[in-house]
């Protein structure tokens, strides 16, 4: 029997800390469902203590989830632990993720604190999480920089204190395979009770190496691996969930581990995360991107129509790739649409909204002759905005476009229920709609993203448009779906805008490890 690795997903967490990646509460639960389909282990859902927000996320998650870990980090001061205690009450499986920096650097520079302090901090921290739930885990962060002798001394200290899992993280990604293998194997040889916990990783990709290094710890005898979906994280991200499972499941011959990961579900999972989060997914990327099984060469593409084998080491169904598709039209009843929402683990909480996606339903239907998964998802992503915080709405919208002459916008907008009409010129008819929209609104942001992506295959496919603002400091994603990408375009930007009033999105989020 190999032994099981545990899959540790934060891409609720870590993976927020993406600039404008901020996700709602609604959209965390609708991704944490989705995670929980997939049969991952532990859901980080967030850091409870960063703001009210983020407690009511990760309390709705807890409430939500019964088969995985729903998990809270916390820094080490009592407020933090409570707080995240609080919120994970609720969780059929509850756990609190408490972690302090550990480098030179950061101890001196950022904490302020002697060694003996991060100790003393470290085990204190243990034994207050301790009171809210036995599942407790312990991070250095930055202990990839660490001294290989203090990290011994602080693990063992935690692990006597009661800690569970203890894990080690390349928190600036500096570190390379063999040098962060090795260090994992040290650790778990030297630390007193080192064989009464779970060794994890989690690992940045700064230098591109976060699943070579996680997997290196792994054969090195971590069994439990930090990830996120897409590779999704601040900086440069972290180690892909998709790559850790699949690297281990088609090279079972190498790694003498395995995970309960659904991994039909892992391109649904990545789909959902980057219409969410609006980063789209490059199309080389291993596994989840569009090319991941697509073959050019000639030379391929005969060897693989003779044995699939000969240039393909999975199956694209394995990962997910078989399209799912909901073949309704403008005569199928609002049943089968609830239904079929409900199987993609989304809720929407009153009748309302049922009936408003619905409608929105029934008008893409009428462009449309199929209609897949992606597009439901996109149409709940449409309604993410509460009506209480929906400052704008496109009422009207024309543009002119044509050869040889200046593109033009003229639009209606509803802005805080007054209607309100705007016209502007533009270098092409994206940039004359904005320039309209922005002649009502005034908002004073800097535009940082634009970028369009098909949701699904054809010339009738809904074009996915990601709008990225930036205002004192704050920055957020705004998504847009139309099968016309210029309304899609109009929709994203106001979708933005409309984000900018919503209360529970932090302008910097907390984060660590």
């Amino acid at each position: 029997m190999k032994d099981h690795l545990v899959i540790f997903d934060t891409t609720l967490r870590d993976g927020e800390q993406s600039p404008g990646a901020a996700m709602s509460k609604e959209e965390k639960l609708r991704v944490a469902r989705q995670l929980e389909r997939m049969k991952v282990d532990v859901i980080e859902a967030g850091f409870a203590a960063a703001s009210p927000g983020d407690f009511e996320a990760v309390r709705g998650i807890a409430e939500t989830i019964r088969e995985s870990t729903v998990c809270s980090l916390a820094r080490t001061g009592f407020d933090d632990i409570d707080r995240a205690g609080e919120a994970i009450k609720p969780a059929a499986r509850g756990r609190i993720h408490t972690f302090i920096a550990t480098s030179p650097i950061h101890m001196e520079k950022k904490l302020r604190m002697s060694p003996d302090q991060v100790v003393e901090a470290a085990v204190a921290a243990v034994k207050r999480a301790l009171t809210h739930t036995e599942d407790v885990e312990f991070s250095a962060e930055d202990a990839g920089r660490s001294d290989i002798d203090f990290l011994c001394r602080i693990f063992g200290a935690v692990i006597q204190a009661g800690a569970r899992t203890i894990n080690v993280p390349d928190t600036v990604g500096y570190s390379v395979p063999e040098q962060w293998g090795a260090r994992i194997r040290t650790l778990i040889e030297r630390v007193p009770g080192a064989d009464k916990v779970i060794w994890s990783t989690h690992c940045h990709n700064d230098l591109g190496m976060a699943v070579a290094n996680s997997l290196a710890a792994v054969v090195a005898g971590a069994r439990q691996v930090e990830c996120t979906m897409n590779g999704l994280g601040e900086r440069a991200g972290n180690a892909s969930l998709e790559e850790i499972v699949m690297a281990v499941r088609t090279r079972s011959d190498h790694f003498p581990v395995q995970t309960r990961i659904d991994a039909t579900q892992i391109v649904p999972a990545s789909k959902l995360v980057s219409q969410i989060t609006g980063y789209p997914v490059q199309p080389n990327k291993a596994i989840v991107g569009a090319n991941a099984f697509a073959h050019e060469s000639g030379i391929h593409q005969d060897g693989v129509l003779k044995h699939r084998e000969t240039y393909e080491i999975m199956r694209a169904e394995d990962v997910g790739w078989a399209r799912n598709k909901l073949v309704l039209g403008k005569l199928s009843g609002r049943n089968a649409f609830k239904t079929r929402l409900a199987e993609l683990g989304i809720v929407l909480e009153s009748e309302e909204r049922i009936n408003q996606a619905f409608a929105r339903f029934k008008e893409l239907a009428d462009k449309k002759q199929e209609i897949f998964d992606e597009d439901l998802h996109a149409l709940v992503s449409d309604d993410a905005v509460p009506p209480e915080h929906e400052r704008y709405k496109l009422a009207y919208l024309r543009v002119c476009s044509e050869i040889g002459e200046t593109p033009k916008a003229t639009l209606t907008l509803i802005q805080d229920g007054i209607e309100q009409k705007a016209e502007a010129t533009g270098s092409g008819p994206v940039d004359a709609t904005f320039k309209a929209i922005e002649t009502v609104a005034q908002s004073q942001t800097e535009l940082l993203l634009y970028s369009v992506n098909a949701i699904t295959t054809g010339t009738d496919a809904q074009g996915e448009v990601t709008v990225r603002l930036a205002r004192g400091g704050r920055v957020v994603n705004g998504n847009g779906a139309d099968t016309d990408i210029i309304i899609a375009s109009a929709k994203a930007y106001l979708n933005a805008l409309n984000r900018l009033h919503l209360p529970e999105e932090r302008i910097n989020p907390q984060g660590g490890v």
